[in-house]
C-alpha cells in the first residue's frame, strides 16, 4: 500500500563565523519546508557557523555561538511540527565533533557525532575534530544549562543512532561517509531505516556531480529506501565554491535536486516519496534479508512525530513526486558558472565596488573576463546588486553589460611593444561585457590628471597610490638587478616557467587559477559560439608562445601534473606510466620529457607559495596553501630518480 512522506532537504548560502545571517536562512528554509507541508527538513554540513570557519573551530566562541544560535531555534514555536536536522561543532568529554541536532518542538531528540571525517585535498577535519569511535552506541550529552532551560532536558543522547517516528525510521551519514568504503547507510538501511539523510559541505569541482548523484543513485538501488542530500551553497569564505545540488532519491530514482549553480541565498527543494515503495523494493530482494537478519543493530532514539499525513492517502491532496532526469553540465559551462558565482559572493560581502581586471588580449585574462557577467536573479540578489553599486531601491540593471559597467573594471597596460592585435581584442572583449575599460600606454602612465601626495593637496586616495607605487617599484627593481646582476657579470642562470612572481601571481583574487589550459581553450571556443564574446580563436593545432618557451605544451602539463597530484607519481613512476601512455615515443624522448618537467617544476616551486587564493575547480591544482602541500626547496637534479629511469631505458 501507498505511504507518502513529504521530505525536504536545503541548500543555504552559508557564510564563516556570519551567526546571525546564518540563523537567518536556517529559519527562511524551515519556513519554507513547512509551507510545503514536509515533515522533515535537513540543511547542509555545519550550516550554523558555516563550514569554512577553519581553526576559527578551536576556539570557544565558535561553539558557545553555535549553542546559541541552536537555542534561537528551540525557542521559536514556529518552528515546531517539523523535525529539524541542523548542524554545528558539540564538545563532548573535552573532544571537539562534527555534528548533527536533530529537534523537534523545542527538544534535542539527538546529537549524531560524524564518523569518518574528511582528511585529504581540501579538508583539514582532523585539525578540528575528533571522529565518533562507538559505532551503533549512544552516551548521554549533558546540556549547557541555558538550552537546559529552554528544552526542559538536562541530558540528551549523544552517538550513532537511528531516529525512529510514528511511522518510518531514519538514518543519518554526513559528507565524507557517502565517499567512504564501508558508508553507514548499508548498516542503517539493513537495520530498518527508510530514510537516510546526508548533509554535507561538498565543493564544486568539474565533473564532479556525477560522481555524487551516482553514489546515491547506488546506494539506494541496493539497499531500497529515500535519501536526502542536503549541501552548502556558494563561498564560505574562502577558495571553494559549494554548488548546491540537494536531491532526493528514492529506490534507484531522481525525484529532485535543485540548481547546482544558484546564487539566491535559500534554496529548499522538497519532494513527496512512497515509503510503502522501499518496503516493497526491499522485500522483493531475497539476498538482502538474508542480511538483515544478521546486521548490526542500532540503538533508536523516538522523534514523537509522524512524517506522512493523517488524512486518506487517496483524497487527491498527496501526489508522489515523479522521476526526473538528471542535468548534467558541460564542463566548459561549469568554467563559465562556478567562479562568476564565487566572484560574486566575495563582492557582495566584501563590501567592495568591484573588479579590476588587467586586459592583456591573452587566453588567460580573456577567460578572466568572461567570467564576470552576473545574473541578477530574486529579490534578495537584487538588493545585493543595489549596495554593490551604491544605487538606490529604484535601481534595477537591465542587462549583465549594464551591471558590468557599475562593477567591472577593465586596463589595458601597453606599451610601444605591444602589439595592436591584442590591444583590439582587449577592448573588443571589455565592449562586449560591458566593462568600464581603459586603454593604458606604460611609456607615459597617467589618467588625465597630475596626481599629487596629500601634502601637497592630494586626495587620499591619491596619497596613498603614491606611497604604494613606490614600495611596489622597489621590488620591481629588487627582481630586475636579480636577474641582471648576475648576467651582468657573466653568469648565465635563465628562470623558467611561464609565471611570473608577483606579476600574474599578485592580485586579490584568480577565479581560474586551478583549471588547466586544456579545459581553459575548451572554455574559450563555448564563450565564442554561446556566450558571443570576441575571444581568441584557437585550434587543435594552436601553440602558445609560452608552450614553445618552455619546450613544453600546456596539453602535456594537465597529463604530468595529474600524474604527480593524483597520481601520486615520483620521477620514476612518472617514467612508468607514460611509457604507456604516450606508446609513440622511444623510452629516450619520454624519459626526457619526464626530467624536464620535474627539473623545472623544483625550480619554480617556490612561486605557488605567492600565489593568489584561487577558485578551486579541478583535483589536479597549483594551490601550495591549502591543496598542494609540498616543500618549495628541492634537489632540482633529482639524482637517485633519474638515474632509476635511465637505468629502465
Amino acid at each position: 500500500m501507498v505511504h507518502y512522506v513529504t521530505i525536504a532537504t536545503c541548500a543555504l548560502n552559508q557564510w564563516a563565523l556570519d551567526f546571525q545571517g546564518n540563523y537567518e536562512r536556517i529559519r527562511q528554509s524551515i519556513l519554507q519546508a513547512k509551507g510545503s507541508d514536509a515533515k522533515l527538513r535537513i540543511g547542509p554540513e555545519l550550516e550554523i557557523p558555516g563550514y569554512g570557519c577553519y581553526d576559527h573551530f578551536l576556539e570557544g566562541d565558535t561553539i558557545l555561538h553555535s549553542w546559541e544560535v541552536l537555542g534561537k531555534l528551540l525557542s521559536d514555536r514556529t518552528l515546531d511540527d517539523i523535525l529539524i536536522d541542523t548542524g554545528m561543532p558539540v564538545m563532548h568529554r573535552n573532544q571537539r565533533y562534527n555534528c548533527r541536532v536533530v529537534i523537534l518542538n523545542g527538544k534535542i531528540v539527538l546529537i549524531r557525532p560524524k564518523l569518518y571525517l574528511a582528511n585529504d585535498g581540501n579538508y583539514r577535519e582532523l585539525r578540528w575534530f575528533t571522529a565518533w569511535a562507538g559505532r551503533a552506541s549512544i552516551e548521554d550529552y549533558v546540556l549547557p544549562r541555558f538550552i537546559s532551560s529552554i528544552t526542559g532536558q538536562k541530558t540528551v543522547p549523544i552517538g550513532d543512532a537511528l531516529v525512529s517516528t510514528d511511522d518510518s525510521c531514519i538514518g543519518i551519514e554526513l559528507c565524507e561517509e557517502l565517499f567512504t568504503p564501508e558508508s553507514p547507510h548499508i548498516a542503517m538501511s539493513l537495520d530498518g531505516a527508510e530514510i537516510i539523510i546526508n548533509s554535507s559541505g561538498s565543493h564544486h569541482e568539474l565533473r564532479k556531480l556525477h560522481r555524487r548523484v551516482e553514489l546515491i543513485r547506488e546506494a539506494t538501488m541496493k539497499c531500497g529506501g529515500i535519501y536526502l542530500y542536503a549541501n552548502q551553497k556558494g563561498c564560505d569564505g574562502d577558495r571553494l565554491y559549494y554548488d548546491g545540488s540537494a536531491m532526493v532519491l528514492a529506490n534507484g530514482e531522481v525525484l529532485a535536486m535543485g540548481r547546482q549553480f544558484a546564487i539566491s541565498d535559500v534554496e529548499v527543494t522538497v519532494a513527496t516519496a512512497d515509503l510503502g515503495a522501499v518496503r516493497s523494493f526491499r522485500g522483493a530482494i531475497s539476498s538482502r534479508s538474508l542480511q538483515a537478519a544478521r546486521s548490526i543493530v542500532y540503538p533508536r532514539v523516538h522523534a514523537d512525530i509522524a512524517l506522512s499525513p493523517e488524512k486518506d492517502m487517496f483524497d487527491g491532496r498527496v501526489k508522489p513526486t515523479k522521476p526526473i532526469s538528471v542535468r548534467y553540465h558541460l564542463p566548459e559551462e561549469e568554467i563559465n558558472l562556478g567562479p562568476a558565482c564565487w566572484l560574486w559572493d566575495y563582492l557582495r560581502r566584501s563590501s567592495q565596488g568591484g573588479f579590476f581586471l588587467p586586459l592583456s588580449g591573452g587566453i588567460d585574462s580573456c577567460s578572466t573576463c568572461g567570467h564576470c557577467a552576473f545574473d541578477a536573479g530574486d529579490q534578495q540578489v537584487i538588493e545585493d546588486v543595489r549596495k554593490c553599486v551604491g544605487m538606490g531601491p529604484e535601481y534595477l540593471p537591465k542587462d549583465a553589460q549594464e551591471l558590468a559597467s557599475h562593477l567591472f573594471y577593465t586596463c589595458y597596460m601597453g606599451t610601444g611593444n605591444s602589439s595592436s592585435e591584442t590591444r583590439t581584442r582587449a577592448k573588443q572583449l571589455a565592449s562586449a561585457v560591458g566593462s568600464y575599460h581603459v586603454d593604458l600606454n606604460m611609456d607615459s602612465c597617467g589618467l588625465g590628471h597630475r596626481d599629487a601626495y596629500a601634502v601637497h593637496g592630494g586626495s587620499n586616495a591619491e596619497n596613498l597610490a603614491l606611497q604604494n607605487i613606490q614600495a611596489r617599484l622597489r621590488m620591481l627593481l629588487a627582481y630586475l638587478f636579480a636577474a641582471l646582476l648576475p648576467w651582468a657579470r657573466g653568469r648565465q642562470n635563465p628562470l623558467r616557467g611561464y609565471f611570473t612572481k608577483y606579476d600574474c601571481s599578485s592580485a586579490d583574487l584568480n577565479p581560474i587559477g586551478s583549471i588547466s589550459k586544456r579545459d581553459l581553450r575548451k572554455y574559450i571556443a563555448y564563450a565564442r559560439e554561446h556566450l558571443q564574446l570576441p575571444l581568441v580563436p584557437f585550434s587543435e593545432s594552436y601553440v602558445q608562445s609560452d608552450e614553445v618557451e618552455m619546450g613544453m605544451s600546456y596539453d602535456d602539463l594537465s597529463v604530468y601534473g595529474r600524474l604527480r597530484k593524483i597520481a601520486k607519481c615520483g620521477p620514476y613512476s612518472m617514467f612508468t606510466q607514460l611509457l604507456h601512455i604516450w606508446d609513440g615515443l622511444t623510452p629516450r624522448q619520454v624519459a626526457d620529457k619526464v626530467k624536464r618537467f620535474f627539473f623545472y617544476y623544483s625550480i619554480n616551486r617556490h612561486k605557488m607559495t605567492t600565489i593568489t587564493p584561487a577558485y578551486h575547480a579541478e583535483t589536479y591544482s597549483p594551490d601550495d596553501n591549502r591543496f598542494d602541500m609540498r616543500q618549495f626547496l628541492y634537489n632540482a637534479r633529482w639524482d637517485w630518480q633519474f638515474r632509476c629511469i635511465d637505468q629502465e631505458e
